[in-house]
């Protein structure tokens, strides 16, 4: 479902019941590069605003008490994109860290990261990642889980292999106890900037029950007044979970 984005004016957190705010929130942060290119800028510019983006729906998370909120950083299939792009990402990714993690701990802020930490990952980015992760373990108002070289079917691939290592029975507890992060809830309110209606193996295991919201904006527009709609169209719904 396709759903519009009221008015600045209408968008005020006296909409929201504080009572059934959901737990977990998932965003694909979708349309940096178009957003770019409608502005006659490279590609990179789009995922340099996308930054103050990410910081206003933590803020905006904060302030309506979701306990988690997982962003799609970088997926699997994004290797497939233009070299430079994806070093500019690796790049773009540690000075992201290194700019904002001192102020999101301060915050309390719990930083994750679920993915591959394969070789295509450079060494240097996968110690900043090591050391925030460690740096901000302590955290308790809000887990940011940052889903960077992650595809959700090779998160089930990889999940399986240690069912079959193991010599472990599949089901489902035993494939959840198994995934990237086993502690992550399942999603209640599922995101998507930049108009497009598709999930992009984005955590297909964990969103079997959540609602989703496909919003108009590019990434770079979206924060805090995008995010209160989101979460009162949730509250609209009448989550059944199969019953009646």
């Amino acid at each position: 479902m396709a759903v519009k984005m009221r008015a600045p004016e209408a968008t005020v957190p006296d909409v929201i019941d504080p009572t059934r705010v959901p737990v977990h929130v998932a965003c694909v942060m979708d349309g940096n590069g178009r957003w770019a290119s409608e502005r006659n800028m490279v590609r990179t510019e789009g995922h340099a605003a996308g930054e103050q983006a990410l910081v206003d729906t933590v803020d905006a998370a904060l302030e309506l008490g979701i306990k988690w909120l997982t962003v799609y950083a970088f997926s699997t299939e994004n290797w497939r994109r233009p070299i430079s792009e994806v070093r500019y990402l690796m790049n773009f990714n540690e000075r992201l860290l290194l700019r904002r993690r001192d102020e999101l701990s301060a915050k309390g802020v719990r930083i994750r990261f679920v993915g591959r930490r394969d070789w295509r990952i450079p060494r240097r980015l996968l110690a900043r990642i090591e050391e925030t992760e460690e740096m901000t373990a302590g955290n308790d108002v809000l887990t940011l889980s940052i889903a960077f070289n992650y595809g959700s079917r090779a998160e089930l691939v990889d999940a399986v292999k240690a069912l079959n290592a193991e010599g472990v029975e599949p089901s489902e507890e035993a494939i959840s106890a198994r995934l990237y992060d086993p502690t992550m809830p399942d999603v209640d309110l599922w995101i998507r900037t930049s108009g497009e209606h598709r999930i992009s193996n984005f955590l297909l295991w964990q969103s079997a029950y959540a609602e989703f919201v496909f919003v108009d904006a590019y990434w770079p527009d979206f924060g805090r007044t995008q995010m209160v709609e989101a979460v009162a169209e949730f509250q609209r719904r009448d989550r059944r979970f199969g019953g009646l």
